[in-house]
């Protein structure tokens, strides 16, 4: 329970920490910005470490003067960069070994093929999308791994992807992180951050599902007398 306290304490108030960091370990910050963002991107069980909130506040101390904003743009890049394609990599590899198995309840061939052909038509946009959807973004290169999406158009993607990810919202950081109306309401601002994507993905979930049975039902009605 204190660990998890913790952990909620740290995404509420990581402008906190990461100043503190800051003034303690100094130039030490681009290495643990590096990590948390490639851990969250490239390691598919740890989807619950904080993204689009670091990456504003982030913006918000280059603002004051206490992060270079050029440096900690390019470790962030290259941080979402690799670990999309780390989390990719993963699913390529697991997801050939997982589907031999095609006897076994883990496999469905159909479902296999739907995925593949998905990632490889909207794939693109899927990569760029769910950059800015928490949870999602550590999901989605592993899932286009898992469907063989190919390497390098997804390589293109994930690129074009993590530069308007970090970009649009260290910029955001930068340019009204340090409004006062934005301190005053940071710990809200943060929670819309993860709660407004997050009802978003659960509506896409339940309006697909609620096609997915449609069909099912129409594909199971009887065709009337011609």
């Amino acid at each position: 329970m204190e660990l998890a306290a913790f952990f909620i304490d740290f995404i509420l108030h990581i402008d906190r920490y990461l100043e503190a960091f800051v003034t303690s370990y100094g130039a030490w910050v681009y290495a643990l910005l590096f990590l948390i963002i490639f851990v969250e991107t490239g390691v598919v069980v740890m989807p619950f470490l904080p993204g689009d909130s670091l990456l504003f506040i982030v913006g918000a101390l280059c603002g004051v003067g206490l992060i270079s904003l050029p440096l900690a743009m390019g470790v962030l890049v290259a941080a979402a960069v690799l670990g999309d394609q780390c989390n990719y990599s993963i699913g390529r590899y697991f997801g050939p070994k997982v589907f031999q198995w095609e006897d076994s309840k883990f496999f469905n061939k159909r479902a296999f093929n739907q995925a593949h052909n998905f990632y490889e038509r909207y794939g693109g946009v899927t990569i760029i999308v769910a950059r800015f959807m928490p949870f999602i973004r550590t999901f989605a290169p592993f899932v286009a791994g898992v469907a063989e999406m190919n390497r390098g158009r997804f390589s293109a993607f994930n690129v074009i992807g993590a530069l308007i990810w970090v970009l649009g919202l260290t910029s955001a950081g930068y340019f009204f992180g340090n409004f006062m109306w934005v301190k005053d309401n940071l710990s809200k601002i943060i929670w819309a951050m993860i709660i407004i994507p997050g009802l978003m993905v659960v509506y896409g979930a339940f309006k697909a599902r609620r096609d997915v049975q449609a069909e099912r039902r129409l594909a199971e009605t009887p065709a009337g007398p011609e």
